[in-house]
């Protein structure tokens, strides 16, 4: 299980979200492509973690709050995590697309080519 953190001290799996891969997620963001001179944030939600950040665009929010970045959850059934948009429209998470790696996802919400999360 590659994408699951391991506290090698007791060998043992730890459940999503924990601190550890909470720290691996913000130090990541680091080498985002996009807007760079904001400070995201990681906060723990059930199964995973959620990215929220400064608001860059106007068009989300014209008085410039905090946008919903992406949701990252790990379904455990499939040992796999999921990473969601926010649709900013509807005010719901889309789901975008899965991943086996937390590092796969995280190269790909990044690099965010289509402009779909850091808007």
């Amino acid at each position: 299980m590659a994408s699951v953190a391991v506290n090698e001290s007791t060998m043992r799996v730890l459940p999503h979200p924990n601190d550890f891969d909470r720290r691996r997620i913000e130090r990541a963001l680091k080498a985002r492509k996009r807007y760079r001179y904001v400070s995201p944030s990681v906060a723990a939600v059930a199964g995973g973690y959620r990215i929220e950040s400064p608001c860059c665009s106007r068009n989300i929010d014209a008085d410039g709050g905090v946008d919903e970045v992406a949701l990252l959850l790990f379904d455990e059934s499939r040992e796999a995590w999921q990473l969601f948009r926010m649709d900013h429209n509807k005010r719901a998470w889309q789901f975008h697309s899965s991943h086996g790696r937390l590092i796969e996802l995280l190269a790909e919400l990044n690099a965010d080519p289509e402009r779909e999360f850091w808007q």
